[in-house]
């Protein structure tokens, strides 16, 4: 039953939820969104300027005019999934548009599937649009096609994903984001904000603020100033942080960081999730990818892994009941024996509570690849095998601490059974654990906020029961 599976992807979006009632003269677009939550986002951006001119939107390809297919181009493993996704489009549908970050590489996909209609990069909005036109010209009916303020959303009511930013500066090895999105381009803090006061008013209990490196939000801008409801806001993780964390009371929202490199200026992010007042969550997801210093210097990464234990131990000594997540890369190349146990002794050390963690892979056009000495197949799963061992037994003696323990958890389904999937705190959607709920579970609804006493733990997951009013 859980949702932490120890092969999981870390680059992986949430599956779209779609609600489809068209009337029967309205164009209809089938969306295929594949990659990380990020792209999530540009597809919901690409609907919602696709419903406001009057197109239905659509899951199934045979019940589409065309279908647009965005893609990832992270790993070799992704981009063979992205063709397989636009070759099935193409075979069930035929008039595809193929756009996201293997749309970077317009040779690459047209190699294999010269029949696509276009190919855009990513985030290119206005030639998405133009494709669409081009293939099954727009319809409106205005009296019909109303639009929420808050738009198309792809995930479920209840949560949604604040992305703040695009592109990245680093320039990991491994890595060719940078390549595909660019450089750090942030938003304003004022219209970030004014997106999510717009979720919160439309339902959403849960804003999961996204970005390929969240503690650099507003570098590029300077961290200029703006107003929000008569004061001066920087464009800067910590003032936007704060600023979310008050658009509903604590009780009523939640607010999940995720992507946060362990910069200096992070901790002044600790105290906000102290304070039981503000929205944001005691969480912080953080790409550490490895621990040991060769390995990361390899890598192009920040490589104190020692001062980031003592990051942690300062974060812990703010906010003890912070929640730390972060994925890992094992089998880099040159990765040696003694490399690996040093990242294990550190994993010891750190604690981390909810770990993921993926095999190195080649990826066309990273540096990474001509890197000496690779690791073998055999040797990477053998040595994720491993990770994941030490990961599995920290996750679980963490859970069982828990029980026992009062917790506020929110709803995100209740199956014909009555079984309530919840999640606390501690676990963002899709990629971290959940909390079940086996009965007493009449009164309750999905994006519910509710406290449970915890009664059970396994690897992953907790059990337990609702605390009585």
């Amino acid at each position: 039953m859980s949702q932490n599976p120890p092969n999981l992807r870390p680059d992986l979006a949430p599956q779209p939820v779609f609600n489809a009632n068209p009337r029967s003269d309205q164009p209809t677009i089938g969306m295929v969104s594949l990659g990380c939550p990020k792209a999530l986002v540009d597809s919901e951006r690409i609907l919602t300027r696709l419903r406001a001119e009057g197109y239905q939107i659509s899951a199934d390809y045979a019940g589409a005019d065309a279908v647009v297919v965005n893609t990832c181009g992270f790993l070799d493993s992704a981009k063979a999934e992205s063709l397989e996704a636009i070759g099935e489009a193409l075979q069930e549908n035929g008039k595809v548009i193929v756009t996201g970050c293997l749309g970077a590489e317009p040779d690459y996909i047209t190699g294999v599937h010269p029949k696509v209609l276009a190919v855009t990069g990513p985030h290119q909005y206005e030639q998405v649009l133009d494709a669409v036109h081009g293939a099954v010209p727009p319809a409106p009916d205005p009296f019909v096609d109303l639009l929420p303020a808050s738009g198309v959303k792809l995930t479920p009511r209840h949560f949604s994903y604040l992305k703040i930013s695009e592109g990245c500066n680093h320039a990991c090895k491994f890595c060719i984001i940078p390549d595909m999105r660019g450089k750090l381009a942030s938003r304003p803090a004022h219209a970030v904000l004014r997106e999510a006061e717009k979720l919160v008013q439309a339902g959403v209990k849960e804003l999961l603020v996204i970005s390929q490196d969240t503690s650099a939000y507003g570098l590029d801008r300077r961290y200029s100033t703006h107003d929000w409801k008569g004061e001066e806001i920087r464009s800067h993780i910590t003032d936007l942080s704060r600023e979310l964390g008050r658009l509903a009371p604590a009780d009523d929202l939640w607010v999940r960081l995720h992507y946060v490199y362990p910069y200096p200026h992070v901790r002044d992010l600790i105290p906000l999730m102290a304070d039981t007042s503000n929205a944001v969550l005691p969480y912080l997801d953080i790409p550490f990818q490895h621990a040991h210093p060769a390995t990361l210097k390899r890598m192009a990464r920040p490589a104190a892994s020692a001062k980031v234990l003592d990051e942690i131990k300062a974060w812990r000594d703010i906010c003890p009941d912070i929640t730390l997540r972060s994925t890992f890369i094992v089998g880099y190349p040159g990765e040696t024996e003694e490399e690996f146990q040093y990242l294990l002794d550190w994993m010891d050390e750190a604690q981390l509570d909810r770990v993921g963690c993926f095999q190195y892979e080649n990826v066309a056009g990273a540096r990474s690849n001509a890197l000496p000495d690779h690791v073998p197949a055999e040797l990477k799963q053998e040595r994720w095998d491993r990770f994941m061992e030490k990961a599995q037994a920290i996750s679980e003696a963490k859970l069982e601490a828990k029980v026992g323990t009062i917790q506020q958890v929110i709803v995100d389904d209740i199956d014909e059974d009555g079984i309530a999937t919840c999640r606390t705190k501690a676990d963002a959607p899709e990629i971290d654990g959940n909390l079940f709920i086996d009965e007493g579970t009449e009164g309750l609804s999905v994006g519910d906020l509710v406290t449970v006493e915890v009664d059970e733990a396994g690897e992953y997951d907790l059990w337990g029961g609702l605390t009585k009013a």
